[in-house]
């Protein structure tokens, strides 16, 4: 008998489209499902009797409680190598194997460069504007060459970051508890001490941080007051190092200039959330992973992580 497999949170409708299933066609049913279903007991409904779910990257959370509702469920794949919203734990404690996949860390950063640089140029209201008739140059851009770029994290994503920033011209600064100088001067990037000092030098400052315990809100109320009001805020690494109903207040009181954010603490965002209509917030649906490349590499390793788990050898295993 075939074991079953569901894909869920298949947005775009393009999981079989982007890899060749017929590797496990004769062991495993695949189908996927579109929607995100947040409720643990429709979810389970949904897909309880499947023994492999592939998920992508943290849209849909397994704790403990849901591992306990899919008592059929033996194989978890998340896009990625590194899933915070799945309990490792739990899933070990029910028997369940989980197993990620490579991804590419280059679309997060080109994302990052869309929303500083659509924000930098109005790009959305000028754009609006000239489809609806409205009237012809109504902003003034910010420039980017000689203006100070404050990078919080430094690591792959950021350096990345870092090194686009420096073929524009600007003056890239960084900080992060763990940088060092020599790090940052690797990376042709001049180390700040203090966070405080990134936020009241920089015209532009792009979060790329892990989440934890040391990140979690650690840009709050306080620390965007000490941001400049021609300042702009980018964020595409996670919604809780930057305090969410802070970035609202910051955003309405005209403490920044703007903010570009991919990521949320709730997603998707509920259609009466105050982040659909703040005038100065580019925002997008958590884009940054998604691209052509790195849905291949997904789908096709989530292919290779089944054949390998029905073979009895999983690879690429978390935990």
């Amino acid at each position: 008998m075939k074991l079953r497999c569901a894909v869920l949170d298949d947005y775009q409708g393009v999981a079989l489209s982007m890899a060749d299933w017929s590797a496990v066609a004769g062991d495993v049913d695949v189908r996927v499902v579109r929607e995100y279903i947040g409720d643990h007991e429709r979810l389970a409904e949904a897909v309880g009797d499947c023994e492999i779910l592939v998920v992508m990257r943290e849209r849909t959370p397994f704790p403990e409680e849901l591992f306990a509702q899919l008592p059929r469920l033996r194989l978890l794949i998340t896009s990625g190598m590194r899933n915070a919203a799945i309990d490792l734990e739990a899933a070990a404690r029910h028997g369940v194997t989980v197993c990620g996949t490579a991804s590419n860390s280059e679309p997060p950063v080109e994302l990052t460069w869309a929303l500083l640089l659509g924000l930098a140029r109005g790009l959305v209201p000028e754009n609006t504007a000239l489809r609806e008739g409205g009237p012809w140059q109504s902003t003034v851009g910010a420039d980017l060459y000689g203006q100070r770029l404050g990078l919080l994290g430094l690591g792959k994503t950021g350096a990345r970051v870092a090194a686009v920033g420096q073929a524009f011209g600007m003056d890239v600064v960084a900080w992060s508890r763990n940088l060092t100088d020599e790090r940052a001067g690797a990376a042709g990037v001049r180390r700040l001490h203090t966070k405080e000092e990134l936020l009241e030098s920089s015209d532009f400052v792009s979060v790329h941080l892990v989440l934890g315990e040391s990140t979690r809100g650690l840009l709050g109320a306080a620390e965007l007051r000490r941001m400049r009001p021609t300042a702009y805020l980018v964020n595409t690494s996670r919604a809780a190092i930057v305090d969410q109903d802070a970035l609202a207040e910051a955003l309405r009181g005209g403490w920044i200039a703007g903010a570009g954010v991919d990521v949320f603490d709730e997603e998707p965002l509920p259609a009466g959330h105050p982040y659909r209509s703040l005038p100065n917030l580019l925002a997008t649906p958590h884009l940054g992973y998604v691209t052509r490349r790195n849905y291949e590499g997904y789908f096709q390793q989530a292919v290779e992580d089944i054949a390998a788990f029905v073979a009895g050898a999983p690879v690429r295993q978390l935990g």
